[in-house]
């Protein structure tokens, strides 16, 4: 019998996942009739039975914790937002740039048009980064 691994790396949640994630992190603890409401003026049709495995699932896999005290079970993420973020752009960058974040920047913002606002607040941003490495 193996031993079981309870190290508690960051799971990487599949679309459908993040999805509701996403209006989990937006709105806060939730139903599932909600979390579908809102997937469907949001998303895509989306069938409630749908939403309510994949949040079970979710659930068993410690993406979502569930509160059972009362009639309606509300659901809530278990992942932080920033950390999930920042772990799936780690992920991406390091696929699809080689881990070059410079390389994902400049492409971002030649496909892009930036608005001069958006521009300043990335000198803002690099300026700060600057000044606190000194």
């Amino acid at each position: 019998m193996k031993a079981e691994n309870h190290s508690h790396k960051q799971a990487e949640p599949t679309k459908s996942e993040l999805e509701i994630l996403q209006v989990l992190w937006q709105h806060g603890p939730s139903t599932v009739r909600f979390v579908n409401d809102q997937l469907n003026e949001q998303k895509r049709v989306v069938q409630y039975t749908s939403t309510l495995k994949l949040m079970q699932i979710m659930v068993e896999k410690e993406m979502l914790n569930r509160d059972e005290s009362s009639m309606k079970h509300v659901y809530s993420p278990a992942l932080e937002e920033q950390k999930t973020k920042g772990f799936l752009l780690d992920r991406f960058v390091e696929s699809m740039y080689n881990g070059s974040a410079s390389s994902l920047l400049m492409q971002l913002l030649g496909n892009k048009k930036t608005s001069a606002k958006e521009l300043q607040a990335i000198k803002d941003l690099l300026s700060k980064m600057e000044n606190d490495k000194k």
